[in-house]
C-alpha cells in the first residue's frame, strides 16, 4: 500500500528550510551559459576588471564544456549547440585567463567551424558579435527605428509586438541605426571562425519573404514630417522608452538581455560608461547573481514570486495552514508585490485597473497572468484576505481575456501572424504573445476552484471553447511555457476538470489516454526539449520527477479512483524524492523554441509535493 505521508513530510521541511527571510524563495532561475558569457563580455567592454566575477564565471563556463568541445542547451542535444558554443568560446578568450591554444578552446574552434562557423549563429548572437567588433552590421536594420512611431491603428506597429520583443527590440533598433561597435584593447580576434572569406550580411535571414519589411516601411514613409526630423524623433522616442521602462533595481524590464542591450544603446548615444544609470543597470544585473554548485552564475531574471506563489499554494494543499508562519510569511511577501502601476499591458486593455503580479522580485509594471493566478491561489486561504488585493487581482484576470477566448502570458491580443514575415528568427517567439494552453487552462482552474465566477459565465466558455479547439489529434495540448505536451496537458485538463467539464468528455479522456500510452517502465514520465522545435511530443526516454509530477496530476484530478498507472507514478515519485542527476537539472521551461530553455530548481520540489497530495487527498483520506 502506497503511503505518502513521508515524501510530503520529507519536501515540506525542505521547503521550510530553503525559505528567505522575506518570506520568499530564491531558487535559481538557471538558463544555460549564455548570461554567464555575456558578462563576462559586458564587464571585459566596459572594462571592469571584476575578475573574482570573471574567473568564477570562465571556470562555470568551462564545467559545462563536452568532450568534442561544444556546449549543449540540454542534456540529450545532438553532439552541441553552435550559438551556445560561440559565446562560450567568445567569453573564455575575452576573459583573458584562456589563449586560443588551450586544447579546450581549439576543440570548441574545431565544432564551430565544422557546423558553418560565426556567420549561422543565432541573431541575438549576431547582435553581440557585431556591437562588441567581431561581425558587420548589416546594411540595414532588422526594422526601421521610425516603426516606434507609426500609430495604434497601422496594420503593424511597435505595439503589435510583445513586450519581450520591444523590450529587447528597442535597445537593438537604435545600435542596428547607430552601428555602434566597441572594442576594447584586450578583444579577441573572431575572424578565423569564419568560413567563408567574405562576411556578408549574414544577421538577419535572407531566404525571407520582404513584403511585409516593405509594407512598414511604406508605412514610414508616409508620416508627416521631415524625414531627418521623424528619424531624431525616434531615436528620442526609443531613448524614452528604455528609460521609462527601468526598475529601481536599475535593469530593463528585470531581464539580463535587455539590459545588456540598453547599455550598449545609452553608449552609442553618448553616453559615458561611469554614467549613473549604466553603472545602476550593471549593479542590476549583478544583483540577480546566484550560486550554482559553487561557482556564480547570472541568471536571465529571478523568479521569486513565481516560486513563492508556487510554493504557497502547494504547502497548503499538502495541508499547511495559512496561518503557519511559512505560509504567512509568503503571502506578505506576495501581497506586498502585487502591482499598482501601470504598464504596456493597458494599451491593448485600456478599461482595467493595474491589480496582477510579475515574475521577478524586483517587477513593478511587467505583470503577467501566470503569475497573477499563482498568487492568488496562495493568498486565497489567508485568514484575513485582503479583499482589496483580491478584488482587483480578479478583476485584471478577467480583463486580460484575448478575443479569442484564450489568455496569453502578458499582453492582450498581441498575436498578430504578420511578425512572421518578418525577416528575423523566432520572430513568433519574439515578437507574439498568443493564447496558449498552460495559461488558459491554469486560469480556467483557477475561476473554477478559486472563484465564485459561475461556470456557465461567456469568459469561461470562451476559454473552454478556445482549449477544445486547440487540442492536438493525439490528445494532448502544446505547452507554450514549458516543457512542453505533457505541461500544456496538465494545464489545459485540470483547468477543464475545473470549470465543470466532465471526465467522460472526449477531450479529456483522449488526453488521458494519451498520457497513459506515453508512461515509462518505471512508472514516470520524461519529455525531451525538442518536443518544442519538433512541434510534437518528443520523448526524453527517461523519467523526470517534474513530468511524472504533472502528468499524474493530470490523471489523480480526473480520475474516480487509483488506477495502476497512477500507482505507478506515486512510486517513483517517492522512491527518487532525493534523486540528483542530469534529470533532475534538464530543462522544464523554455522561452523560446531551439534557443532559450530554463531549468527552475523549484520544481523537483513544488510539483511532486502537489501531485503527492492531491493523491493523499483523494485517494488516501
Amino acid at each position: 500500500m502506497i503511503d505518502t505521508n513521508k515524501g510530503i513530510d520529507w519536501l515540506v521541511e525542505i521547503l521550510r528550510r530553503d525559505q528567505s527571510p522575506d518570506g520568499s524563495w530564491t531558487y535559481p532561475f538557471e538558463t544555460g551559459l549564455s548570461t554567464d558569457a555575456y558578462m563576462i563580455i559586458l564587464l571585459r567592454t566596459l572594462e571592469i576588471n571584476d575578475e573574482e566575477l570573471i574567473k568564477g564565471l570562465a571556470r562555470r563556463i568551462l564545467s559545462r564544456q563536452e568532450k568534442n568541445g561544444a556546449w549543449k542547451l540540454f542534456f540529450d542535444e545532438h553532439v552541441g549547440n553552435l550559438t551556445a558554443t560561440v559565446e562560450c568560446y567568445y567569453a573564455l578568450l575575452y576573459s583573458g585567463y584562456y589563449e586560443k591554444m588551450d586544447k579546450r578552446l581549439q576543440a570548441a574552434k574545431k565544432f564551430i567551424l565544422s557546423k558553418g562557423g560565426i556567420e549561422e549563429v543565432s541573431m541575438f548572437t549576431k547582435v553581440m558579435l557585431s556591437l562588441t567588433g567581431q561581425v558587420n552590421w548589416p546594411r540595414f536594420s532588422p526594422l526601421p527605428i521610425e516603426i516606434i512611431l507609426l500609430p495604434l491603428n497601422f496594420p503593424i506597429n511597435f505595439y503589435s509586438f510583445s513586450v519581450y520583443g520591444r523590450a529587447n527590440l528597442t535597445p537593438i533598433m537604435i545600435l542596428a541605426d547607430k552601428k555602434f561597435t566597441l572594442k576594447t584593447g584586450r578583444s579577441p580576434d573572431l575572424s578565423d571562425l569564419f568560413v567563408r572569406l567574405s562576411h556578408p550580411d549574414t544577421w538577419i535571414r535572407s531566404n525571407e519573404m520582404r513584403s511585409l519589411f516593405s509594407f512598414i516601411e511604406d508605412g514610414v514613409k508616409n508620416l508627416l514630417g521631415v524625414p531627418e526630423r521623424l528619424h531624431k524623433l525616434a531615436i528620442e522616442r526609443s531613448k524614452k522608452y528604455m528609460l521609462d521602462h527601468i526598475e529601481a533595481d536599475g535593469t530593463l524590464y528585470s531581464y539580463d538581455s535587455s539590459t545588456f542591450l540598453m547599455i550598449f544603446a545609452l553608449l552609442s548615444l553618448g553616453y559615458k560608461k561611469n554614467d549613473h544609470i549604466i553603472t545602476a543597470a550593471l549593479a542590476g544585473i549583478k544583483s540577480m547573481r546566484s550560486e550554482i554548485n559553487g561557482l556564480p552564475h547570472m541568471q536571465y531574471t529571478t523568479a521569486n514570486v513565481w516560486n513563492t506563489s508556487l510554493i504557497g499554494y502547494a504547502l497548503q494543499e499538502a495541508g499547511i495552514p495559512a496561518e503557519d508562519k511559512m505560509v504567512r510569511s509568503a503571502n506578505h511577501y506576495l501581497l506586498a508585490r502585487q502591482h499598482d502601476k501601470f504598464g504596456d499591458w493597458v494599451i491593448h486593455n485600456p478599461n482595467s485597473l493595474p491589480g496582477g503580479w510579475g515574475f521577478a522580485d524586483v517587477n513593478t509594471i511587467h505583470p503577467d497572468v501566470d503569475d497573477t493566478t499563482a498568487s492568488l491561489r496562495s493568498i486565497s486561504r489567508m485568514t484575513s484576505p485582503n479583499q482589496d488585493a483580491w478584488n482587483r487581482g480578479i478583476n485584471w484576470l478577467l480583463s486580460m481575456q484575448n478575443d479569442d477566448g484564450g489568455w496569453a502570458a502578458f499582453e492582450k491580443n498581441t498575436d498578430t501572424r504578420l511578425v512572421e514575415f518578418l525577416p528575423m528568427e523566432n520572430a513568433e517567439f519574439l515578437l507574439t504573445d498568443p493564447s496558449c494552453a498552460d495559461i488558459t487552462g491554469r486560469t480556467l482552474e483557477f475561476f473554477g476552484n478559486f472563484t465564485n465566477v459561475p461556470k456557465d459565465h461567456e469568459t469561461i466558455k470562451k476559454g473552454i471553447k478556445w482549449l477544445v479547439d486547440h487540442q492536438e489529434v493525439d490528445g494532448s495540448w502544446y505547452g507554450r511555457w514549458g516543457i512542453c505536451y505533457i505541461y500544456g496537458t496538465w494545464g489545459a485538463v485540470t483547468g477543464l476538470a475545473a470549470v465543470g467539464v466532465a471526465s467522460s468528455d472526449s477531450s479529456i479522456q483522449n488526453a488521458v489516454k494519451w498520457l497513459r500510452a506515453i508512461q515509462n517502465a518505471d512508472g514516470g514520465w520524461g519529455e525531451s526539449c525538442y518536443s518544442d522545435s519538433n512541434g510534437k511530443y518528443t520523448p526524453l526516454k527517461t523519467s523526470t520527477l517534474t513530468h511524472t509530477a504533472w502528468a499524474l496530476d493530470t490523471l489523480i484530478c480526473v480520475s474516480d479512483q487509483s488506477t495502476s498507472e497512477i500507482r505507478k507514478g506515486i512510486s517513483y515519485l517517492l522512491r527518487n524524492l532525493q534523486k540528483d542527476d542530469w534529470t533532475t537539472a534538464y530543462p522544464k521551461g523554455q522561452g523560446m523554441a531551439g534557443a532559450f530553455y530554463i531549468h527552475y530548481h523549484s520544481y523537483r520540489n513544488i510539483f511532486p509535493l502537489l501531485a503527492l497530495a492531491h493523491y493523499r487527498r483523494k485517494f488516501e483520506t
